[in-house]
């Protein structure tokens, strides 16, 4: 069974910073590019940042840009988000997900909670 674990999320002043990790079991993460996602109350899940299978390759929001990196460790299945400057509006569930337009398969994990609050 393909998982997708996040972990890293949790309460931070503005201006704080916190790192998300996504580790992938059951698949080859290497073949797959990697995202971030996060959905806020009331609202749409958007896309905060991708890397491609290689790692050679970012693009972010542009809310994010500047204060977000997105990276990969293909030898330890997992890829991570970096949130610096972190500010009320990034209060969300943040997803990871593996998404691969050569299998045409895609997958999500179960998300982590991020809140910036004083």
């Amino acid at each position: 069974q393909v998982q997708l674990v996040e972990s890293g999320g949790g309460l931070v002043q503005p201006g704080g910073s916190l790192r998300l990790s996504c580790e992938a079991s059951t698949f080859t993460f290497s073949s797959y590019a990697m995202s971030w996602y996060r959905q806020a109350p009331g609202k749409e899940r958007e896309l905060v940042a991708g890397i491609t299978k290689t790692g050679d390759s970012t693009n972010y929001a542009e809310s994010v840009k500047g204060r977000f990196t997105i990276s990969r460790d293909n030898a330890k299945n997992t890829v991570f988000l970096q949130m610096n400057s972190l500010q009320p509006g990034d209060t969300a569930v943040y997803y990871c997900k593996a998404s691969s337009i050569l299998l045409r398969r895609s997958y999500w994990g179960q998300g982590t909670q991020v809140t910036v609050s004083s």
